[in-house]
């Protein structure tokens, strides 16, 4: 059995080119992806309390500074995310934006030869119905 990609949105094939051609989105990439799991909220939870019950005594003076540097850094991919997610929205608006203004020209050029036509049947018409 084969595996058939659905098709994509072409302002989200051209974000995927991108952000895969740099290593360093893709890398931020995975890091927001894992640290947006509950395998993150699992092993921080174990770490947590293994560093609190084995390491440290009281009251754990290395362990608020390493949890207040890692919120931080994960503020930080959060942001780098919603810049993602902003960058990725405003291609898809600016595609579909031309997307419907090519339809609305084309539905225009349509009408207007549907009205030439339609004029020009009306005339053939009339002269027809002169002629009799």
């Amino acid at each position: 059995m084969t595996h058939t990609p659905k098709p994509r949105h072409p302002a989200v094939a051209k974000a995927q080119a991108a952000r895969a051609a740099s290593f360093q989105l893709r890398v931020a990439d995975w890091i927001t992806k894992f640290a947006g799991s509950m395998n993150f909220v699992y092993i921080h939870a174990v770490g947590f309390a293994v560093w609190m019950i084995v390491l440290e005594k009281s009251p754990w003076p290395t362990l608020t500074l390493v949890v207040s540097l890692e919120a931080i850094f994960l503020s930080t991919f959060v942001m780098i995310g919603q810049n993602r997610q902003a960058d990725f929205q405003q291609a898809k608006a600016d595609h579909d934006f031309q997307e419907q203004e090519l339809e609305l020209k084309t539905n225009t050029e349509l009408t207007r030869a549907i009205h030439v036509m339609t004029a020009e049947l009306h005339r053939r018409l009339v002269e027809d119905l002169d002629r009799k």
